[in-house]
């Protein structure tokens, strides 16, 4: 489980660092200057301390507010305009109040995060960047960023993805028949672009507000026209897991995406952001950050379940044991569900290329597809076979497993995304902050 925390939690900081560390991070200039404490305090009646919000009995200060806007500040090198300010303190605090409800629904469960599960993030965080925890919690001490704060972000960060996954990962069911069709598209692509995406989703709660929504959307690109960079208000803005990295989606090929997503990056260059897309009851923004062409077929590789029995079994009850393979889960990790006999051996060979295959069998290997079994062929005091588990025609294209790892995060996500709002709807929130608040006060 460590590792699974370790990732989610270098996703979700790795841009905030990565701009901390490696000195991104950079003053504001006199232009882009928010208002001091004292005009902005002077202008609004608050406090230098004062509530913002409540949620069911849980406080959320004007400080735990300048604490996450100086973190998103810090994560897009200084580059958030003065005209941004109040939107950033309005999705600042939208955050905390998000945070308060999934740390609360966590402690429902008694999910714990102790300090040594921190610590040990904070490790695995500052490991990447050749430095001590101490050395890291002291930069961004000296940014403005109190330990406390960080904590709270990665504690919610990683246990409401562990929740949301340990009530829900058994009631999801990927359709093989889905991935099936991707990967018949993306082989039916496979000449085309490959495209650098990174993404903004806006879910739409309510179908009858859906313009409001898009509305909504092009005010987020209007920003961008400002200057305020895409992964920045993917962070703060978009309601995908994507989010924690700035909204990145990786190199992806034609035919992988939505067919209405698909469509909008193959029309627009390399540098393009989309309008608002409908997509799965969501708007969905694209950048389209860089293009290139699909990777020069290859040697395919094969994942073999391969068999064997000796000869003294006899060959029909060698094919008949052969035959059991198809329904055995041989391609898994995990034992055989279906016992292949006493006398049958047998050994899940990954991703072989057929130079690496005996030349007695690679050429009947070669033009198999996946869920063929190889014709029995008695060599050696033996009989032999292999069952397809997997196979790459050479094109670089994603594994089933990870085709279906993506499917599934999909579809956790959208179920992660009503959970949260069911918790909104039924929780009792008292927003208390109206005026904007000064981020260095």
């Amino acid at each position: 489980m460590m590792v699974m925390r370790f990732i989610k939690i270098y996703s979700m900081a790795c841009v905030l660092f990565f701009s901390l560390v490696s000195g991104v991070a950079t003053a504001q200039t006199a232009d882009e200057t928010p208002p001091t404490s004292d005009e902005v305090i002077a202008r609004s009646g608050l406090p230098v301390e004062s509530i913002a919000a409540v949620v069911n009995d849980k406080v959320i200060t004007t400080f735990d507010v300048r604490q996450r806007m100086r973190l998103a500040i810090i994560s897009s090198g200084g580059r958030i305009p003065k005209e941004a300010m109040p939107q950033l303190q309005q999705q600042a605090l939208t955050e905390l109040v998000q945070e308060k409800l999934k740390i609360q629904e966590t402690e429902k469960y008694e999910m714990t995060f102790s300090d040594r599960d921190f610590q040990n993030e904070l490790g695995g965080m500052a490991a990447q960047f050749n430095m001590a925890p101490a050395a890291l919690i002291e930069a961004l001490n000296s940014q403005g960023v109190s330990e406390k704060s960080l904590r709270s972000q990665i504690m919610a960060g990683v246990l409401w993805p562990e929740l949301v996954q340990g009530r829900y990962r058994d009631r999801v069911r990927v359709n093989d028949d889905e991935i099936e069709d991707t990967m018949e598209r993306m082989r039916a692509d496979a000449s085309l672009d490959q495209f650098l995406i990174s993404e903004i989703c806006i879910p739409v709660d309510d179908p009858s507000q859906a313009q409001q929504y898009y509305q909504g959307g092009l005010q987020l690109i209007e920003q961008m026209r400002r200057g305020v960079p895409f992964a920045v208000i993917a962070q703060q803005y978009s309601g995908c897991t994507t989010a924690a990295v700035g909204g990145d989606i990786g190199w992806v090929r034609a035919g992988e995406m939505a067919p209405e997503l698909d469509q909008a990056i193959r029309e627009l260059p390399a540098g393009a952001v989309t309008n608002p897309i409908p997509s799965e009851g969501a708007f969905m923004i694209l950048a389209i950050r860089d293009k290139r062409e699909a990777s020069v077929a290859g040697e395919p590789t094969f994942t073999l379940a391969y068999a064997s029995a000796p000869t003294s079994v006899g060959e029909n009850a060698a094919r008949l044991a052969f035959e059991k393979i198809k329904n055995a889960d041989a391609c898994s990790q995990r034992a055989l569900r279906t016992d292949l006999g006493e006398d049958i051996g047998y050994a899940l060979l990954e991703n072989v290329t057929l130079d690496k295959i005996d030349p007695r069998f690679s050429d009947f290997v070669d033009g198999l597809s996946r869920g063929d079994l190889m014709p029995v062929i008695q060599a050696d005091g033996a009989y032999h076979t292999a069952y397809v588990c997997d196979k790459d025609e050479g094109l670089g294209l994603p594994s089933r497993e990870t085709l279906e790892s993506r499917i599934l995060q999909r579809q956790l996500s959208r179920i992660s995304q009503q959970y949260l709002r069911d918790l909104e709807r039924r929780a009792a929130i008292d927003v208390r902050l109206k005026s904007p608040i000064d981020v260095n006060g």
